[in-house]
This record gives C-alpha cells, structure tokens and sequence, in this order.
C-alpha cells in the first residue's frame, strides 16, 4: 500500500459526470490547485448497495465542505454513462439523484492504481497472456488534499466497510486549524476544543487541561 500522505497527488485528466448530469472529457483536480481543498473518495462501483449511502451523505453535508472551502470529488472504475445513469435514478430505486458533486470515471483502472487502491491488479500468465487477479474495483480510499494539491490524509477501508462523514469532516477541520494557529491537534480533537503546541511545555499544558475537563 502506497502511502501518499506529504506528496503531491497523482495527476489524472478522465471523464466526468458535473453538477447531476453534465459529461466532461477531461476533468482533472488540477483545477482546485492554488483555491480549493479537495476530498476525493473511492468507491467501489454504480448501483450497488453500501455505495449510494456513502455518495448520498457525502451530497446531505455539501453546504459544510462548502463553508470550508472544501470541493469534494467521488470516483470509480465505472464508465461516465454508467455514472449519468446512476445520477438520473431516483434514491428509492437505488439511485444517487440529487448528487452534484464530481464523479470521475476511471474505466482504465489506471486512476485506482495510481493511488494504489485498486482491489487487484493486471497479471501475466506462462503464456505470456494478461489477466485481471482480484476484484476489479477499487477499495474505499479517501484522500484529503490541500490547496498545493499535497495529500495530508488518507484512509483506505475494505470494500464492505462504510466511511464516516462526520470524521472526514473532523479532519478537514483539523488540517485548517493547524494551518491557521499552528499547533496541532491531540486525540479526539474536534472543532472548537483546544490544540497543542508541539513542545514538551505545550505537552504539559494539554495534558492538566485534560485532567481537569474529565
């Protein structure tokens, strides 16, 4: 497993689906660099069944990634018109409708394996001949990616294992206060809580206040 965390992320032009229905042919997360953080999630693949819970509660936070300056962007090795249809099927017939955000189409696999999250991988035979060994599909990665366009996080969960909204949220949060103040964020930090300075003084600090909040 790759770890990309402290690298720029890997660099990709690839069809689209933008704003519930819109194919593009040459998306890239590029466009972000320099004005956006960018959350760009894996997912298995179209219609299925742990998938839309994740696209759908990434879609019902929109308005918090927004007021954090956060563009989130999905992906899968699904083709863009498998993507389209799955965006114009209602939520009650397994569908995404209502999802605005990006969706990128890795057809050729070659995004998932860039970022090292794909569930298998090309393999020859004594024949000399190529086969697929595994699951073609890519695993529940998560990359958190600042406006410099260098991942400062990521997470890859196995394919029947959903992701937490919520913590995705916790760690955009984190990332900024750090940049902001400076310090950095102890276990189970949330917004609002207090930070560390990363000094054995500033140690010291957290810990009394520790002692007195329990």
């Amino acid at each position: 497993m790759a770890v990309l965390v402290g690298k720029k992320a890997p660099v990709f032009t690839a069809p689209a689906v933008v704003n519930g229905g819109e194919i593009v042919e040459d998306f890239s997360l590029q466009q972000y660099e320099g004005k956006k953080y960018v959350v760009f999630f894996f997912y298995p693949a179209d219609f299925t069944f742990v998938c839309p819970s994740e696209l759908l509660a990434f879609q019902d936070k929109a308005a918090e990634f927004e007021k954090r300056n956060v563009q989130v962007v999905g992906c899968s090795t699904d083709s863009q018109f498998s993507h389209w249809k799955w965006l114009q099927t209602d939520v009650t017939d397994g569908g995404i409708k209502g999802v605005k955000y990006p969706i990128v189409a890795d057809a050729s696999k070659s995004i998932s394996q860039n970022y090292d999250v794909l569930a298998g991988d090309y393999m020859y035979n004594e024949m000399g001949e190529m086969g697929f060994e595994g699951n073609p599909v890519a695993y529940r990665g998560l990359f958190l990616i600042d406006r410099q366009g260098v991942v400062r996080h990521q997470l890859v969960n196995d394919l029947p294992l959903g992701r937490s909204v919520d913590e995705v949220l916790r760690t955009v949060d984190a990332l900024q206060f750090t940049e902001e103040y400076g310090e950095v964020c102890p276990a189970n930090w949330k917004k609002g809580k207090k930070g560390m300075k990363a000094s054995p003084e500033g140690v010291a600090d957290y810990l009394s206040h520790r002692e007195e909040e329990k």
